[in-house]
């Protein structure tokens, strides 16, 4: 969550993470636009309606989609816990902003991390808790 000011752009940054997921959020001011990658928005979630949402979430509740152009450095995991990253990271970013946006932005749960991760795999175990079948005789 730094705060970098070069030649006048300045820009707000905040880090999301989900499941093995880390996107990397810079929030600079302008028209809205959103680069995840190098790439459009919409082209690298595939064009779904649904990871586009849970990704802009935070700007649409503030009411702020138009004021900010969004780049983001995802890595890791698939499109759903990245699309989950880039919400956190965006709400935290929101947050350096304007300190009064993190009660907004508390309220829809935009601020919690969500701390579920695949479990280790077991020795003596197919998966992490599945058996093998069990035979008496």
């Amino acid at each position: 969550m730094n705060i970098v000011s070069n030649n006048s752009k300045v820009t707000y940054s905040g880090t999301g993470r989900r499941k093995t997921s880390i996107a990397r959020v810079r929030l600079t001011p302008g028209s809205g636009k959103l680069m995840i990658n190098g790439l459009p928005g919409e082209s690298y979630l595939q064009f779904s309606p649904n990871y586009l949402r849970i990704s802009c979430s935070p700007l649409q509740i503030l009411g702020l989609s138009n004021e900010y152009d969004i780049y983001v450095k995802a890595e890791g995991g698939g499109l759903t816990g990245q699309a989950d990253a880039i919400r956190l990271g965006l709400a935290r970013a929101l947050c350096t902003i304007n300190p009064e946006n993190r009660t907004a932005l508390k309220s829809e749960g935009f601020l919690t991390r969500d701390a579920r991760v695949k479990e280790r795999k077991k020795y003596g175990l197919r998966k992490a808790r599945k058996a093998p079948q069990y035979s008496k005789r």
